[in-house]
């Protein structure tokens, strides 16, 4: 499963973060055990340190039951939590989540054309995906023609240093392919892409005008679109953002691609 190593390494820092929020917790704990005997509704607390019945604690006391109880849900806590975490960690052990592809692709290529794939490798879904036409948004009348490296027309500046950048960078993507949404609506993607991680469609929104009102709901409105249409932020849909004072910042990008598209 594609993007499982990921959500194991997640789930582990996850549990190494309660295991030391708790034992932080647990820090000056009083000793023993509670022990809780209820007669005709009515709660009574003792403290087991070496006794099995344990001193009663009278009820003026209310923080030595709350601590105790807290302190043997902690124990329990940091017990499942450990078990957990060593069980993720023997799973990640020479664990990848392209093992299967790699069988396929270490082979030398003279072997590879010999060979059927159990499953289409990465290199060859996105060519695919890649090789297979579209046509996009039209450009107004009068619109400056602003060309990439690659020599494909954009709309923006900021637009041409993405283009430039993925393209530098050998990263395939499609400018302005419309996504027909489940409620009917298309927008048109800044840049879609396919997806090493899920083996599906992502897409980038680039919002260069966020200080203009009018250009700022129309925005809104879109993203919106997508995440009524189950497209979420930081899921399927990266997002950069720039205004006249706050220029598109190359370090961001480099981090999202790094992060997205790698």
């Amino acid at each position: 499963m594609y993007g499982l190593k990921e959500m194991l390494l997640q789930e582990q820092k996850r549990l190494e973060n309660i295991i030391a929020k708790v034992s932080k917790n647990r820090n000056g704990a009083p000793e023993g055990r509670l022990r809780i005997s209820v007669d005709n509704g009515n709660a009574r607390y003792y403290q087991c340190i070496e006794d099995r019945y344990g001193e009663y604690i009278p009820r003026e006391n209310i923080e030595l039951p709350r601590q105790l109880a807290q302190k043997a849900y902690d124990d329990d806590v940091i017990k499942v939590a450990e078990s957990r975490r060593k069980l993720i960690t023997r799973c990640l052990k020479g664990y990848d989540d392209d093992e299967i592809e790699q069988l396929f692709t270490s082979l030398h290529p003279e072997r590879q054309k010999l060979i059927i794939p159990v499953e289409s490798t990465f290199s060859q879904m996105e060519a695919k995906w890649y090789s297979e036409p579209y046509v996009g948004k039209t450009f107004k009348e009068g619109a400056p023609v602003i060309l990439t490296e690659n020599g494909e027309r954009v709309r923006s500046k900021s637009e041409k240093i993405l283009a430039d950048y993925f393209f530098r960078n050998n990263i395939l993507y499609k400018y302005e392919k419309p996504l027909h949404l489940a409620s009917g609506m298309t927008v048109y993607p800044d840049f879609t892409f396919f997806s090493k991680k899920l083996r599906k469609e992502i897409y980038w929104e680039h919002e260069g005008m966020l200080d203009k009102s009018d250009y700022a709901m129309r925005a809104v409105k879109k993203l919106n679109s997508y995440q009524l249409n189950g497209i979420m932020f930081g899921e399927r849909l990266i997002l950069t953002f720039e205004t006249e004072q706050d220029v598109l910042n190359s370090k961001i990008v480099s981090e999202l691609v790094d992060k997205y598209l790698r």
